[in-house]
């Protein structure tokens, strides 16, 4: 059976079971600062679990793209190795939501393995919860008294908490589980080893395919268990896994999920999957990290070197380093493998390529940037080699070529093996450890649990129409970081626009009739938005009046509406390829990002700036559409952003022929706008480009700075007529009086050259040059070269005072180099320590400074002294 088979199979057999189909969610997260990427096919259930939000459906099923790099569910550094770990996979997944519970879910489990796949049961095995003293629980017997009527009691196995407790972080929704496994093994391997043996240990042909959680309780900040007020069903099926088993392969590689990328792959390396086991190790390492790079850049993150763009970059580098040191590629090559991803999940997941040559154009873009890194870090280690005196380069070093410069270290060793020569691997580490320590201590922020005020129910955001609303406090808690405590409230409604689809959320204040509390910022966390203050109220029960800050709330909407004109704009300019990559809008000004393949020039920005102000002058009135459907907003041609997430109903705004989804605050008419003025045009990706401008009284105050500047200059030309012209003119002036002394100086230094030539000293049968000059520092350089050139057996060292600073040059002949083995950076470090300077460079030329700037005879005199000595 092929996948696209078994993927159809397994929705459809719970769609008989009346679950209702639902899409799978963006890998990115947006809305959870607990998680970077969705890992498992409930995140997006997650505040359903914590009773945040009603589901819509009680019984749902789909299949949930992941990503497993980091945290709890790290899988990075086991793919490749193994046949079956997989960075990015599909989770297949069905759900309860207070509906059916364990009967349900372990009778179908079973009936869809052995009924419907016909998977044969003897090679069944199900592990069950046997309890936990420090969380006082229980084994699961409800569990084991369901597969007892099904399978054989011996092979149920009871399994501890690590295996069979089922927790998505240190807090959070979690709950028992129980697994079901299979047994791959040829019939000698199974009789001369029992598969329950097997069961966790890690054997690559004994594996789990289908995990059951039984989410009933909650993980408190404090490690406490308490109930959640429903029981409900999560569970995960590994889609490649199950593809394995049903195509009888003993590798998840070997389906049709990855055949046709390895045939690719094969193609472009000419090495056969089948080489070695360390070719094979490589195959599997691209072929899995190009499936995970594709989709996290179609689901809207691009690398970078922060945040989830570093863990992408990470994962697509290390695909690059297997190809470079074990494929020999050294061009770029994931590029060309996209291909055959689109070709396998366009039609089931289409919104990833969307953009599918821009998807491609930044890969390539990425790998080109880092074979780069590649060639620079094999001429440091070359560096590093020449100048060891022992056998092993330290671990500082080793670290430093990996975090300064991006190379890994398992190359670096690679390389020095091939030298004769290793490293200090646990002083690696211990830097290693001594960054991810300093990271951790900068960004980590602990929360604790809820505190519960009222039980009002909560409308959620009414900031539409109402910049103040009278709230109660229906809980909070307590964040705590290195910059200090911050608390987090939830009220029962609030005018509070919450951080989301690039606007910032809103600030303003709480009061009550005792006291007035500013809320210095407001986010949506899952379903519910936090309004973030310094101060906690001193009576959480009193009534309370939300009030924003209009000023700031009025700025941020116009500079919002400003990005959906600019982006209609866009499109309009340069192409329908335009599609909006990111946005930031503030009071302040606004950023926006979009898909181009070019910079673009300024006469095109002036025009797109033109229609924009036309847009805006022409006065178009606000049609807001809330609680459309998303399908009739398609219909209207709506367009929907990057990186947002829609539900069934979503609002639609429109302003003219500008329609977009939106949850943002805008202005009633585009004249509120004023003005509209872009400051800045660049690249941020391949592919991606960044405009920055401001709005309103930010854009009259840019042109009002601008106009005062010009006053300021027609000021000092004394209000001439042409003031253009007559700057022209002094530039052009200035450059002739450069030219003449460029000119003046370089006939001094030919001059100069002469009489230092005439000066030379043999110090222990070497021409020796050492004097102080009064010269420019940037003809320095180039004073040595012209001694050296054409000369041998020559020691050159020129030193200048520039900028209250003592600035060393030395250079060598080549034959010095060769014959003496000298080496002219670490001469200049010994010379400059001398007068606590630093330096280094070359080994035929070197410079160091000193702030010593009275030590110049004292420093000639160490070096005639030190080469007298040689």
């Amino acid at each position: 059976m092929n996948s696209k088979n078994i993927r159809k199979e397994f929705l459809s057999f719970f769609q008989s079971k009346k679950h209702s189909e639902i899409s799978s969610s963006s890998l990115i997260i947006n809305d959870d600062p607990t998680l970077m990427f969705v890992n498992a096919g409930m995140n997006q259930f997650k505040d359903v679990f914590l009773d945040y939000s009603k589901p819509k459906y009680l019984k749902v099923v789909n299949t949930q793209r992941c990503l497993r790099v980091s945290g709890k569910h790290n899988d990075l550094e086991e793919v490749g190795h193994d046949t079956y770990h997989h960075t990015f996979f599909e989770m297949l997944g069905n759900w309860s939501f207070g509906d059916y519970f364990k009967k349900d879910a372990i009778n179908w489990s079973w009936e869809l393995l052995v009924e419907k796949l016909k998977i044969d049961p003897n090679r069944l095995y199900v592990t069950v919860f046997e309890g936990d003293v420090n969380d006082k629980l229980n084994y699961d017997k409800e569990s084991y008294d369901i597969w007892k009527d099904i399978i054989d009691s011996n092979r149920i196995i009871l399994s501890p908490k690590k295996d069979n407790f089922w927790e998505m972080g240190k807090t959070g929704p979690c709950g028992p589980c129980s697994e079901i496994h299979i047994d791959l093994r040829n019939d000698n391997e199974r009789l001369k080893t029992k598969g329950e043996e097997l069961v966790n240990k890690d054997h690559p042909e004994v594996i789990e395919i289908w995990n059951l959680v039984f989410m009933e309780y909650n993980r408190n900040d404090n490690g406490l268990l308490e109930k959640l007020s429903k029981k409900h069903v999560d569970t995960g099926m590994g889609f490649e896994r199950l593809c394995m088993v049903l195509q009888n392969k003993k590798s998840s590689y070997e389906t049709d999920l990855f055949l046709p990328i390895i045939k690719k792959l094969e193609k472009i390396s000419q090495f056969s999957f089948s080489d070695s086991e360390k070719v094979k190790i490589a195959f599997r390492v691209i072929v899995d990290h190009i499936r995970a790079v594709v989709f996290c850049i179609g689901d809207g993150q691009i690398p970078s070197n922060n945040g989830a763009g570093y863990v992408v970059r990470r994962i697509l580098r290390r695909a690059i380093r297997y190809g470079y040191v074990f494929l020999k590629l050294e061009e770029p090559f994931l590029h060309k493998l996209v291909d055959e991803i689109y070709t396998q999940f366009h039609d089931i997941f289409p919104s990833v390529f969307s953009d599918n040559d821009n998807l491609k154009k930044i890969i390539k873009n990425e790998e080109i940037l880092f074979l780069k890194t590649l060639q620079k870090g094999l001429l440091l280690i070359d560096d590093l080699i020449n100048k060891s005196v022992k056998k092993k380069i330290t671990g500082s070093k080793v670290f430093e070529l990996y975090d300064r410069y991006g190379f890994p270290k398992d190359l670096t060793s690679l390389i020095l093996k091939e030298h004769g020569f290793s490293f200090d691997d646990e002083e690696y580490k211990k830097c290693l450890k001594k960054q991810r320590e300093v990271s951790k201590n900068a960004s980590s922020i602990k929360i604790k649990d809820w505190n519960y005020i009222s039980s009002v129910s909560n409308e959620g955001f009414c900031g539409y129409d109402n910049f103040e609303l009278d709230v109660k406090i229906l809980m909070y808690r307590e964040a705590i970081s290195k910059e200090g405590k911050l608390f987090q409230l939830v009220f029962n409604k609030t005018p509070f626009y919450p951080q989301g689809g690039g606007q910032i959320g809103d600030q303003g204040l709480l009061k009550s009739s005792e006291e007035t509390i500013n809320i210095i910022d407001t986010k949506k966390e899952n379903n519910l938005i936090i309004h973030f203050s310094e101060k906690l109220p001193i009576n959480l029960k009193s009534n309370f009046t939300a009030s924003v800050n209009i000023n700031k709330r009025i700025l941020s909407s116009r500079n919002h509406s400003a990005t959906h004109l600019l982006h209609f704009t866009l499109k309009e300019v340069l192409g329908k390829h335009v599609e909006q990559k990111g946005s930031y809008v503030s009071d302040e000004y606004l950023r926006f990002d979009f898909s181009h393949s070019q910079a673009v020039d300024s006469k095109t920005l002036l025009e797109i700036e033109k229609m924009v102000n036309k847009k805006i002058s022409s006065s178009i009135s606000l049609n807001e559409m809330r609680n459309k459907s998303f399908k009739s907003a398609q219909n209207l041609g709506a367009v929907s952003l990057f990186g947002e997430k829609y539900g069934d109903y979503v609002r639609v705004i429109q302003f003219g022929e500008s329609i977009e989804l939106c949850g943002g605050t805008h202005v009633s008419n585009t004249s509120e706008i004023g003005l509209f003025k872009i400051i800045s045009e660049q690249s941020v990706a391949s592919g991606i480009r960044r405009i920055e401008a401001f709005s309103s009284v930010k854009a009259i105050k840019f042109y009002e700075d601008n106009l005062l500047e010009l006053n300021l200059i027609k000021q000092k030309l004394k209000y001439r007529p042409n003031p253009l012209k007559i700057i022209d003119n002094l530039i052009l002036e200035n450059k002739r009086k450069d030219e003449l002394l460029d000119f003046h100086e370089k006939e001094k230094i030919v001059s100069l050259k002469k009489n230092l030539l005439k000066e030379i000293k043999l110090i222990n049968g070497v021409n020796v040059v050492i004097t102080h000059l009064d010269i420019p520092v940037k003809s320095l350089k180039d004073m040595c070269f012209q001694l050296t050139k054409n000369s041998k057996n020559i020691f050159v060292f020129l030193t200048v005072i520039s900028d209250d600073k003592l600035i060393l040059n030395l250079a060598l002949s080549e034959d010095l180099i060769i014959e003496k083995k000298w080496n002219a950076s670490d001469f200049i470090k010994t010379f400059s320590k001398s007068i606590n300077g630093s330096g280094g460079g070359q080994k035929f030329f070197a410079v160091a400074s000193s702030n010593e700037i009275d030590k110049v005879d004292n420093l000639q005199k160490t070096v005639i002294s030190f080469l007298e000595n040689l």
